[in-house]
């Protein structure tokens, strides 16, 4: 960090940032609290007139203030959340110590701002993915809600602020952390309303032609979109108020990552997706009414409008576990169109916009006991330090997005579970060595296999033999983190137990065969028979895949080979020359730059997003070398969140590229002779040819790709300008 003037502009913005933060605090803050908070203030950052600022530029103090204000006016925590923020700088810029918080402010404040140093130190020592310290930091943040909702708000200021980054590196992994960590945690903790902006800030900078497509077909559809709503709406509000209910009712349109997240997982276009928008009643009602008038209202709607009971979701009768309450139908609106409507309570509705800061002012801290369990969950994930860094991150993911269902014991214990859990996930769930005995399930009276997939209501009994033990296959088809951690830590302990039987027996056998092994040549023996891991080889022994006298016969066979060859070395060592293989070098006229300044190197462009030359490009080192892929690459997030230690810098360099093919994907009104239009406007372009066409016609449409050979993005960026003045053309884009 480092410390310059604090400048005018900054202590104006500053005193505006903390009179709306008392504002919004309101009687959270005492009068001693705010006195002590403004002497620091004073005294550190307006008095001394130098301020630090962060890896990114960022004023400490506004930084903090901006974060202080999204905790509380958008999440909702108050005095000992936005006091810790305020604070945590202080201690480490060593201007205060934690003895002294507590002493001040209390112990609820000093044990955040511990959480909160924890954090920024790990992430100062590069809390990457594949480094120990993305445990740590995931550790961290499961000890204290209050600290993930406090990191969440700052990654929340980050994406709203990414323009001022003029770093690309810093953007890129700000916003890769934020789709495949941050959006994540708010969902979990039912911050649906932060979770959508982060995914959407995030989808702005990771993929920024797909963000400005759809944003601009919403702007273009609005006007229509909101006549359809009106007209959605109207004769269910009139019957509502007849029968005098207090309520506010409302379109919203969905956020641009789910909508981009529907074409890319459908294959459709925008204009085939149907639910674009939801409806929201929010009803004013006293909570001893609140199920019934609910129902009420679902009643009325589901009269007027044909239900789809698929897509009937109950969350007001079990909530889920962070709170969030809720009534979701379904429904056949005008011009034969499916509308979601939502109809809650106020109450539930701040639950639902604000997570479990909300709900604790309704229940009290302690008032969700599912919170407390996700938590247990998250640190049995973590504090399995055997877990490799790539399944820690996925198993901790599963248990971050899920839609939940609810199973039974036969004594009507009740369990929830993600989507899709089965038979064996509802044993583990009881307790692991239920699990790891189970072998099979009855399901509402009916016998099932493990792998059965269970649906909200079940009743479930388990049965358990004492000869089952956890086997590979079960992690093919579990989905919670706990049964994935405790299989892979029963296969583990089994593979250890058959490495050392097949030890054993290997000793043996050499011993009865009077051999004195030599650790040295059996190591080479077993690179020889293409093993990676030496466990492999034991493995294959105790499962006799590998007979035992065959590999003494070859360790016997290699070591006489070995002292030969070593005997023929050292009687002609005067005539010996070593021949070196000429390092394989790319044979490509060097365009590209890999990481610093590393021209020349082997690489290979990625069929997954084919870029070509203008491209904005990162390296990806797979077992096959080093691959280019596009930035706004479908697989980027993964790459990045997954396998950052592999990225490496790549860029453009010279003027450009060879011809490589792009496909672009063309939809137009099916004229006659257009497809023909095309391809004439294609032929007239230098250094462009075409290499593939497939075009499908139906009711008036025609869609499909054309591949092209071109060399950069300024030839591809003006061929699709030229396509789409072709008439009758509606949309061309890269595919």
């Amino acid at each position: 960090m480092e410390a310059v003037i604090f400048s005018i502009e900054e202590r104006r913005e500053l005193v505006r940032l903390y009179r709306r933060l008392l504002r919004s605090a309101g009687d959270s803050l005492s009068k001693d609290d705010i006195g002590n908070l403004r002497r620091l203030i004073n005294r550190v950052a307006v008095a001394s007139g130098v301020v630090s600022r962060d890896m990114y530029g960022f004023n400490l103090w506004l930084r903090n203030m901006h974060t202080a204000l999204i905790v509380s006016d958008e999440i909702g925590l108050k005095r000992a959340s936005i006091l810790s923020i305020l604070l945590f700088n202080l201690v480490m810029e060593g201007k205060l110590e934690l003895k002294d918080i507590e002493k001040t402010f209390g112990f609820d404040v000093s044990g955040i701002v511990k959480g909160l140093i924890k954090t920024h130190e790990l992430y100062v020592m590069n809390a990457a993915i594949e480094t120990e310290n993305f445990r740590k930091l995931l550790i961290s943040f499961a000890e204290d809600v209050r600290v993930i909702l406090i990191m969440i708000a700052d990654r929340l200021f980050l994406m709203r602020n990414s323009k001022k980054l003029k770093n690309e590196e810093h953007q890129v992994k700000i916003a890769a952390e934020a789709s495949y960590l941050y959006a994540p945690l708010s969902h979990k903790l039912g911050l649906y309303k932060i979770k959508s902006e982060l995914e959407d800030l995030s989808l702005k900078i990771q993929d920024r032609e797909m963000y400005d497509y759809i944003a601009g077909k919403l702007n273009e559809t609005k006007r229509s979109r909101d006549q359809y709503i009106e007209g959605f709406i109207a004769p269910v509000e009139k019957q509502l108020r007849e029968m005098g209910l207090s309520f506010d009712i409302k379109g919203r349109t969905k956020s641009i990552h789910s909508i981009r997240n529907k074409l890319l997982k459908q294959k459709i276009e925008f204009e085939s997706i149907y639910d674009l928008f939801a409806i929201r009643v929010v009803l004013d009602t006293p909570s001893e009414k609140e199920k019934a008038e609910c129902w009420q209202v679902y009643s009325v709607i589901t009269d007027m409008y044909q239900p789809n009971p698929k897509r009937m979701k109950d969350w007001l009768s079990i909530p889920k576990s962070n709170g969030y309450e809720s009534l979701h139908a379904t429904v056949l609106g005008p011009l034969e169109r499916w509308v979601e409507v939502q109809i809650r309570t106020r109450r539930m509705d701040e639950v639902a916009e604000r997570g479990l800061a909300a709900h604790w002012k309704y229940k009290g801290v302690k008032g969700e006991s599912g919170l407390d369990e996700w938590l247990e969950s998250v640190r049995e994930v973590l504090e399995n330090k055997d877990t490799p860094p790539s399944d820690l991150i996925h198993d901790f993911k599963l248990d971050l997005y899920d839609e939940e269902i609810f199973a039974f014991t036969p004594k009507g214990d009740l369990f929830k579970l993600p989507k899709d859990a089965t038979v064996l996930d509802f044993a583990f769930a009881i307790h692991t060595k239920i699990g790891s005995k189970c072998v099979s399930g009855r399901v509402n009276g009916k016998n099932v296999s493990i792998k059965y997939k269970l649906r909200s209501g079940d009743q479930v009994e388990i049965q358990t033999s004492p000869n089952q033990n956890p086997k590979q296959d079960w992690l093919n088809f579990v989905v919670t983190s706990k049964a994935r951690v405790k299989i892979k830590q029963s296969l583990k302990e089994q593979a250890s137990k058959q490495v050392e039987f097949a030890k054993e027996l290997l000793y043996r056998r050499f011993k009865n065969r009077k051999i004195e092994e030599d650790d040295a040549v059996l190591m080479r023996l077993i690179k020889k028979k293409g093993y990676k891991m030496v466990t492999d080889f034991y493995t294959d022994i105790a499962n006799e895949k590998l007979d035992v006298n065959s590999v003494i016969d070859q360790y016997l066979d290699l070591d006489k080979k070995e002292k030969e060859l070593t005997e023929h070395s050292e009687r002609s060592i005067e005539n010996y020359h070593a021949v070196i293989p000429a390092e394989e070098m790319s044979t490509k006229e060097d365009v590209l730059v890999i990481d610093q300044n590393l021209t020349g190197v082997e690489y290979k462009l990625a069929k997954c997003c084919t870029p070509i030359y203008g491209d904005d490009i990162f390296g990806f080192i797979s077992s096959q070398g080093i691959k280019i892929h596009r930035m706004n690459c479908p697989n980027a997030p993964a790459m990045f969140s997954r396998f950052g230690y592999r990225v490496v810098k790549a860029r453009w360099s010279g003027k450009s590229g060879a011809n490589l093919p792009v496909t672009l994907r063309i939809i137009g009104r099916d004229d006659i002779g257009i497809v023909t239009n095309i391809t004439s406007v294609i032929s007239k372009e230098n250094g462009v040819s075409i290499r593939a066409i497939n075009i499908d016609s139906a009711d008036g449409v025609f869609q499909g790709n054309i591949t092209v050979m071109l060399n950069n993005t300024d030839a591809m960026n003006l061929l699709i300008k030229k396509i789409k003045a072709v008439k009758g053309v509606k949309q061309v884009s890269r595919y």
